[in-house]
């Protein structure tokens, strides 16, 4: 089965990171207070956006005069510095504001500039949800253009943390191993996932999960591909393995429904013409590029 589908969603931020730069406090008052930085918006968790015919664009924004304690730096991109900045109570009233799940299914934003959204959201929502030391509770500072926060009672730093998902297309003969949350839009089945705990590889955290939620025991685990998934800040690391067997226990709590699925069934799912109406994540999620990889081994 080739490839149809467009890559997942996120996985495109074309900046140089600066890694060496943002460091230097002074250098980024200079970038900011040049007027030639690209500012990226958002409205809380909404992307500030602009439309013409019919196609979406990131809001042109002008910095302020002073460089806000809260704005982060993405990198360096064309020559010019690229900074995210939430500006609820200050963003522009007739500013396009959508969601990124919505932007990743529509299609009309350039793949470039969802990716630069998926990091500045996910920078941005750390801070939100990490303004006080972890240490001692004292509130801390934003630092390095927004990627670490000091305590100033303590000294303690503290960075973006990022959590790690297995995400496993499981094959057995031919077929396929989905399940579906009750959460998931309806008739909708999806490769299973967890997260990775401390002190286990990847392969491992693979095995666990797929056997607590589907009780069945993998072989021969392997990489496949990754993708940033900014809700708030998960990094899915597709696998593709085989199961030793195709005997299931599905854990209740857990799923509503596991089942294995054949080579045609997951290619009338992945093109929307299944008989039964049931249906594979959208081309934006990475579990849809797993099916479609897990099926191309067998081409």
């Amino acid at each position: 089965m080739s490839r149809e589908a467009a890559a997942p969603a996120f996985v495109r931020a074309p900046v140089d990171r600066a890694a060496a730069r943002r460091t230097d406090a002074e250098w980024l008052r200079r970038c900011w207070a040049s007027g030639a930085v690209r500012l990226i918006g958002f409205d809380g968790e909404a992307a500030l956006l602009t439309e013409a015919d019919d196609t979406l664009a990131l809001l042109p924004l002008t910095p302020a005069h002073d460089l806000p304690p809260d704005a982060v730096l993405l990198g360096e991109a064309d020559g010019r510095a690229v900074f995210a900045a939430d500006l609820a109570g200050a963003a522009p009233a007739d500013a396009l504001r959508r969601d990124l799940r919505s932007l990743a299914a529509e299609g009309r934003l350039a793949a470039a500039d969802l990716g630069l959204l998926a990091a500045a959201r996910s920078l941005l929502q750390w801070h939100a949800r990490h303004r006080f030391c972890a240490n001692c509770g004292s509130p801390s500072a934003a630092m390095d253009g927004g990627w670490r926060r000091v305590c100033p009672a303590c000294s303690a730093s503290h960075f973006p943390r990022t959590d790690a998902v297995a995400i496993v297309a499981v094959k057995h003969e031919g077929r396929l191993l989905l399940a579906r949350q009750p959460h998931f839009p309806p008739g909708m089945y999806s490769a299973l996932a967890g997260f990775i705990e401390p002190g286990e590889t990847i392969e491992a955290a693979a095995e666990r999960e797929i056997f607590e939620e589907a009780g069945v025991r993998l072989r021969n685990v392997r990489y496949r591909s990754s993708q940033p998934w900014p809700f708030p800040s998960s990094l899915m690391i597709g696998l593709i393995a085989d199961a030793v067997d195709d005997a299931l226990t599905v854990d209740r709590s857990e799923l509503e429904d596991a089942r294995w699925f054949t080579r045609d069934e997951c290619a009338a799912m992945l093109a929307g013409v299944h008989p039964h109406g049931l249906k594979a994540p959208m081309p934006l999620a990475i579990a849809n590029h797993l099916m479609r990889d897990a099926l191309a081994e067998d081409d």
